[in-house]
């Protein structure tokens, strides 16, 4: 199973485009917030499976503020990650993924790509798309590869 992992779009569609046509064909797109009322638009455009959680800059989003996914027998929990402290640690964040018996956390907010293991616990953070903060400074996001009873791939790519 291929899974876009978006994130920090605020608003702009040209990162999320140019990312959605070069991934094509992907079984789902999981986007960690900060839509800034695009959502629609972003399911109109995957034209496949979403999952769109709310960030701290969707004031007034229908969306969820966190979820947990179970795909082919992968738990994975999904936040935005600033009630979670992630700008400074993702500690909190790890321990809450751990406390659900999640195996993945997906999370955004700090505009910088990430995938690390701690605790047990795959985190990981697309970057943005529309407002890169690491190094370089280019937008980014994340193909994840899920198959039943192996580790989850996944890869920190770049337009």
């Amino acid at each position: 199973m291929k899974i876009l992992i978006v994130s920090d779009t605020h608003g702009r569609d040209e990162g999320i485009e140019q990312a959605i046509e070069a991934e094509r064909p992907f079984d789902m797109l999981i986007h960690c917030g900060d839509v800034e009322g695009r959502e629609y638009y972003i399911e109109a455009l995957a034209d496949t499976d979403c999952c769109i959680i709310a960030g701290n800059n969707d004031y007034f989003a229908d969306l969820d503020r966190e979820t947990e996914l179970f795909l082919l027998g992968h738990r994975i929990f999904v936040t935005h990650g600033h009630s979670y402290g992630v700008s400074m640690d993702i500690a909190g964040l790890v321990e809450e993924a751990v406390y659900r018996e999640c195996e993945i956390a997906l999370f955004g907010h700090t505009h910088k790509p990430l995938i690390v293991k701690r605790d047990g616990v795959l985190a990981i953070n697309p970057g943005s798309l529309s407002y890169p903060r690491q190094n370089g400074r280019r937008p980014s996001y994340i193909v994840m590869e899920l198959r039943e009873n192996e580790t989850p791939e996944a890869e920190i790519k770049y337009l």
